[in-house]
């Protein structure tokens, strides 16, 4: 005999509706996090702007049909498309994420949470634009940075005790999960769409880590945060269309999210939602390099001044006994390759080649992952001399809620008995701690990327709008992406 199974609809997931009531009710007050969203905001679409140089990237933006033009639709700044916004949002995000060089969160879980302005932004351009089409008020860049705030705050929390990607399943779920809840939001849902909305955000297939990791690393890593927010836009949209939701998405046993994807455990929390993740988020400023990897980039650019000059050829390199990359375990969990590199995407996630190149020229740039520049044979030669090894005190403080380093240390040995000093970066530029070191050099990194795209007239005057925190947040959406077009 079967066991009787109830038909009665449950309440919502818990989980859920703690996402759906801190998206609808919760005011943020914090002017820190205003103040860093408005930061990387600009760092943001900077990144997306470097990435319009690479014809890889550019190939998949655009209309699917050439030529298209939506009325009232949302533009891709740096180009002249004006797309529906779901695809708008896949334009925005894979510009954003193409470069690995936009925001960074480290916990149980990894990140970028800006890849969720793709579709904040395409999202809230085109509510503005229908608005003022239809005789209505348009949003302004307050509700965009609110949403962006939010959105970090539910990506990053989510990410603090859970991982995802020990379960095989890649981080850009959480991009998905925060995008459609603002998103929701800014289409004009209310708190039960948002409960629907985000409960099919985890019905939905999720995207697998393949693509991530060796031997199958690949360009997918580029734009699957840009898939995950367009997602993200349609699966809000058709919500606001009556499509229903699925109260215990999570919880169902047997079907639901935990018991066919995360082993039968239920989401863990550290804190509750605030905007503790946009005032805590890491910016990388000087150089594109995954973020485990950023604190032995800035060892070997000081090892490079020190030393640089003892490894300019293969046979100074062949002087070299080894090299001890010091690091922690998420960087070793990720980072740590050996073995022929295959493209970019390989490249810019392996720490060995991050770190080669920086020994060698003391600077790394997004070239530096292209084949003609890994075809420089020292590279694999440095490669081949390291060795990564553990350090507890930096695994422990790695995951420290008050510490959140990401500490790295290289140092070099030689066969005649010398060695290099043991050079140690605990915390990044691009960290909390370095805020009033690390601004200045994200405004330097802004117009070097604005320069890209834009005259110098424009150029100015987006750069002063966006340092501007008070005529930002007052500007319409619109007006504001209209800037940025060409």
């Amino acid at each position: 005999m079967s066991a009787h199974i109830s038909n009665v609809r449950p309440d919502p997931d818990q989980v859920i509706v703690d996402i759906a009531n801190y998206v609808a009710d919760f005011e943020i007050d914090s002017a820190e996090a205003y103040d860093t969203a408005r930061n990387c905001l600009m760092d943001t679409l900077g990144c997306g702007f470097e990435a319009l140089d690479y014809p890889a990237c550019t190939k998949l933006l655009g209309p699917v049909i050439t030529g298209t033009i939506v009325p009232n639709g949302a533009k891709v700044p740096g180009t002249s498309y004006q797309l529906d916004p779901i695809l708008a949002a896949f334009n925005i995000g894979a510009m954003i994420r193409w470069l690995d060089f936009n925001d960074t969160w480290l916990a149980a879980e990894w990140g970028h949470p800006s890849d969720n302005l793709g579709g904040i932004l395409a999202s809230a351009d085109y509510i503005s634009r229908k608005n003022v089409a239809e005789g209505k008020a348009p949003l302004t860049m307050k509700e965009v940075l609110t949403a962006m705030i939010k959105a970090h705050e539910i990506q990053g929390v989510l990410a603090l005790e859970n991982s995802f990607n020990r379960v095989g399943l890649d981080h850009v779920i959480l991009v998905k999960i925060a995008s459609t809840a603002v998103v929701t939001k800014l289409l004009g849902g209310n708190k039960q769409d948002i409960i629907n909305a985000v409960s099919n955000a985890f019905v939905d297939g999720q995207s697998l880590r393949t693509y991530r990791h060796s031997p199958n690393t690949g360009s997918r890593k580029s734009w699957a945060a840009g898939d995950a927010t367009s997602r993200a836009v349609r699966l809000a949209w058709m919500t606001l269309q009556g499509e229903m939701g699925y109260p215990s998405a999570l919880t169902a046993k047997t079907w639901g999210f935990y018991d066919v994807l995360f082993k039968g455990n239920a989401f863990k929390f550290q804190r509750p939602y605030g905007s503790y993740v946009m005032e805590q988020v890491l910016f990388k400023i000087s150089f594109p390099a995954e973020f485990h990897a950023q604190t032995a980039v800035e060892s070997a650019f000081q090892l490079n001044k020190e030393v640089g000059n003892r490894l300019q050829s293969l046979d100074d390199i062949s002087n070299i006994e080894k090299i001890v990359i010091t690091t922690h375990e998420s960087a070793i969990r990720i980072i740590d390759k050996s073995g022929p590199m295959n493209n970019p995407a390989d490249r810019d996630h392996c720490i060995q080649y991050m770190a080669a190149v920086g020994l060698l020229k003391g600077k790394l740039t997004a070239l530096d992952y292209e084949d003609e520049a890994a075809a420089d044979p020292r590279i694999d030669a440095l490669r081949n001399k390291m060795t990564c090894v553990e350090k507890t005190e930096y695994t422990r403080d790695y995951l420290d809620p008050e510490k959140r380093s990401i500490a790295n240390a290289i140092q070099i040995f030689f066969k005649d008995g010398t060695q290099s000093s043991n050079i140690a970066v605990e915390y990044p530029i691009g960290h909390r701690r370095r805020r009033e070191e690390g601004i200045p050099e994200l405004v330097k990194k802004f117009k070097v990327n604005l320069a890209r795209r834009f005259d110098e007239k424009k150029q100015s005057e987006i750069l002063t709008l966006c340092q501007d925190q008070k005529a930002l947040e007052k500007t319409s959406v619109h007006q504001f992406v209209d800037m940025l077009a060409l």
